[in-house]
């Protein structure tokens, strides 16, 4: 059996018009993913269960080189911003190392960090929603990055006050390299000099995450418009294999109901984590 899509136009609404400048930074340009600093704060934070031990374990271990601590004070706050307000659609931060654990690749960490950043950062989210609807629309080159493009998709930003995008050139162009660097590590673009990339492929540890947030965002149509897919540029004639590669695993299952089929978690979402295992 499988399970087939009623699909959509323009699956994510953009969020121009309707975000406030106070809403928006330029974090991007301090830091990327870092998925291995990411790692470490998530451990450190999974054994002392807060973060103001989190804060002293990090900083106590960076002392002896003082040259660094105003680097490192920037990357704490953006990372920890990050965790701090994942919504509970996410795993718990604190679960984050099981999960982790679970991953085959270093690219397979990134996508699940991905998620927490685009959440995160409504910057990122927006621009990230308007390429999701360059794919949908499919429109030539929809994951073109290069300067030009991600300028005119910045410089359409209105704000709900009716205000305009408006940074230092310089800082928005760092602004444009910190979300290509992140492009790279989640697999949409391939190489230091790439501009326009591709879908990405996306291993079976960030699939369950990506399917549980998409469950958990959506309602009971979600599985025509799951955001984690989006997010994750998956275009709807990939969703089917998805589907089925997560109802292969033991998180996910297909269900007959009433004639019609629908996929939903063998348990709660994110059970699997705490299973310790996705066979």
């Amino acid at each position: 059996m499988t399970l087939i899509s009623d699909g959509g136009d323009a699956p994510i609404p953009s969020l121009s018009g309707t975000i406030s400048p106070d809403e928006v930074n330029m974090d991007l340009t301090m830091c990327g993913l870092l998925v291995e600093r990411a790692e470490e704060l998530t451990q450190l934070y999974a054994d002392h269960g807060n973060w103001n031990d989190v804060k002293n374990i990090w900083f106590d271990e960076r002392l002896s080189n003082r040259s660094t601590r105003g680097s490192s004070q920037k990357i704490f706050r953006v990372l920890t911003s990050r965790f701090k307000n994942a919504p509970t659609t996410l795993p718990n931060p604190s679960l984050l190392p099981q999960v982790f654990e679970q991953c085959e690749t270093t690219r397979d960490k990134a996508q699940i960090l991905y998620l927490y950043l685009v959440t995160d950062d409504t910057l990122v989210r927006y621009v990230v929603t308007e390429y999701s609807d360059r794919l949908v629309s499919e429109e030539p080159k929809p994951l073109d990055f290069s300067n030009e493009t991600l300028l005119n998709i910045l410089n359409s930003l209105t704000y709900s006050d009716g205000s305009s995008f408006d940074y230092a050139e310089s800082t928005t162009e760092r602004w444009c390299e910190g979300i290509r660097s992140v492009m790279r590590e989640v697999g949409v673009l391939e190489g230091q000099q790439a501009v326009t990339g591709g879908t990405p492929s996306v291993g079976t540890v960030p699939l369950l995450v990506a399917m549980d947030y998409s469950y958990e965002t959506g309602d009971e149509e979600w599985i025509a418009s799951p955001r984690g897919f989006l997010y994750l540029f998956q275009p709807e004639n990939r969703w089917e294999e998805l589907f089925d590669r997560a109802a292969s695993t033991s998180a996910w299952e297909y269900l007959e109901l009433h004639g019609d089929l629908d996929l939903r978690p063998t348990e709660k979402p994110y059970s699997w984590i705490s299973r310790g295992g996705v066979s």
